[in-house]
């Protein structure tokens, strides 16, 4: 099971902010991601080595930003004061989690500044809302040169990232091993007042970065 991405979630009066406090910390600059015109969201993206990158994201001024789950999501965490959204996983073929939750993945496209269409489905998200530690599942439908992480801006990776939560539930829902559920990223069980997505151990060129 592979990591795509981890997301970061804040109030528009603060992303540009945060996009250049994580973007000077990991020592690179994000990209323009665009809009998400199906979730009333837009973000910005940091390409990473190593296949996965950072987003961070924010609400518009739209309705459908209170009609999407995404939407919501992001607004909420953002009503929080802010933080890790959550993680998102990449599946090559999203039918099997699709047959497993019970109903079908909604389809998000976003149009890059450079003009393509930038299209993939996801499902998990109603999940993520009630249960914050579980990750969200993602099926790219462009070429992988086409995907967000192909043209990385660093060397940085992710080498890590803290979870509050029950390793047994997020192996369930993933359907892999407890110890290890993710390809080359280690996962560490931590204990908080909230569960979800903690923090996020980065292997920067200037040493390990935690966000």
């Amino acid at each position: 099971m592979r990591l795509d991405h981890v997301s970061y979630a804040v109030a528009r009066d603060s992303f540009v902010s945060t996009v250049q406090w994580i973007g000077s910390a990991l020592g690179a600059g994000f990209v323009d991601g665009g809009v998400h015109p199906r979730f009333g969201t837009r973000n910005f993206i940091l390409p990473l080595s190593g296949g996965t990158y950072v987003e961070v994201v924010t609400t518009l001024d739209h309705p459908a930003a209170d009609r999407a789950p995404f939407g919501r999501a992001v607004a909420r965490r953002a009503a929080e004061g802010g933080g890790w959204l959550g993680w998102v996983v990449s599946v090559d073929d999203i039918a099997p989690v699709e047959a497993r939750l019970g109903r079908t993945s909604s389809e998000g496209h976003r149009v890059r500044p450079d003009g393509f269409d930038l299209r993939w489905k996801q499902i998990g998200l109603l999940e993520l809302m009630e249960d914050p530690q579980l990750p969200y599942f993602l099926q790219w439908l462009v070429p992988p040169e086409e995907r967000p992480s192909a043209d990385p801006r660093t060397s940085t990776t992710i080498h890590g990232v803290s979870i509050a939560g029950d390793a047994a539930s997020i192996a369930e829902f993933l359907g892999e091993p407890a110890d290890h559920p993710l390809d080359r990223i280690d996962v560490t069980w931590v204990e908080d007042e909230e569960p979800g997505l903690v923090s996020v151990e980065f292997a920067t060129a200037h040493g390990p970065v935690t966000i």
